[in-house]
């Protein structure tokens, strides 16, 4: 099942950590995870939307969630009336994400993302969270991203900045201020910069749209929890912001047919 690729991303970074959640992936406040579910509340509608927005969607919408995890984007889509398809190489995690998926609409696959099991062209929109930073190749896997994307299909995506700034905040304030952080979680080196991202796409055939930035609300008291105690509120918030400085977000469109319209970008997106 996993390519040798995977196999070098295991030694290089603690993927392994999240098949080991089992249903601490929705309930614990005193593990990193809760981090990533209160991002996921800011960027899932965001994502959601955009779709509705661009990709004229419908009930047949087919959509391909690489690297799901437990399901957080997943889930969401599918309540939102479309098709989805998670794959992720967690067996245990892929069994909570279907769980919770209250919508039958969602199908998990265990499968490797540098070796995705779809024809070519098999979905109008691939999305990508919190994964990128995970492999060794994340060339190899946008190639299959594309592969596997029709033309005029949209790619959405979360990641990590590359600099020292992110190195701090992602990594060592983790490893500092939040409970049950594992080594190796993350790893700068892993980390991409904007302007690389794009690039990379616009090498496989898709064009960015838009990207913008997400950082926590610094002015909020799950803040001060957090530091205090080492565990995170239900209510911590994250924001968007215009600079890309630590994370971002953002889709592109893959060209190649022209009986499809291109999806003009904002005058804000910008990958600097």
């Amino acid at each position: 099942m996993q390519t040798d690729f995977s196999r070098k991303d295991r030694e290089l970074i603690n993927n392994d950590y999240y098949h080991d959640l089992s249903d601490r992936w929705y309930t614990a406040d005193d593990d990193p995870i809760a981090l990533l579910r209160a991002e996921a509340r800011l960027r899932n509608p965001w994502i959601a939307d955009n779709i509705r927005r661009h990709a004229r969607a419908s009930e047949d919408t087919a959509v391909l969630d690489v690297g799901c995890g437990a399901g957080f984007l997943s889930n969401h889509l599918a309540a939102q009336g479309f098709r989805v398809t998670g794959v992720d190489l967690s067996e245990n995690s892929l069994k909570v994400a279907q769980l919770r998926d209250q919508t039958g609409r969602a199908e998990y696959i265990l499968a490797d993302a540098y070796q995705l099991p779809f024809a070519d062209e098999s979905f109008d929109v691939v999305t990508s969270t919190d994964f990128l930073e995970h492999v060794s190749e994340p060339r190899r896997v946008l190639r299959e991203i594309s592969r596997c994307l029709k033309p005029g299909g949209l790619f959405f995506f979360h990641t990590f900045n590359k600099n020292k700034i992110s190195e701090l905040l992602v990594i060592k304030s983790l490893e500092w201020f939040v409970k049950n952080t594992p080594e190796h979680l993350h790893i700068a080196d892993l980390f991409i910069k904007p302007q690389d991202l794009k690039a990379w796409m616009e090498l496989e055939n898709m064009h960015l749209v838009e990207i913008r930035g997400v950082r926590p609300v610094f002015l909020q008291k799950p803040i001060w929890r957090l530091l205090t105690t080492g565990t995170v509120d239900p209510k911590f918030r994250f924001r968007w912001t215009k600079s890309l400085a630590v994370s971002y977000t953002g889709f592109a469109q893959k060209m190649g047919d022209p009986a499809k319209s291109r999806v003009p970008s904002p005058e804000s997106a910008s990958a600097e």
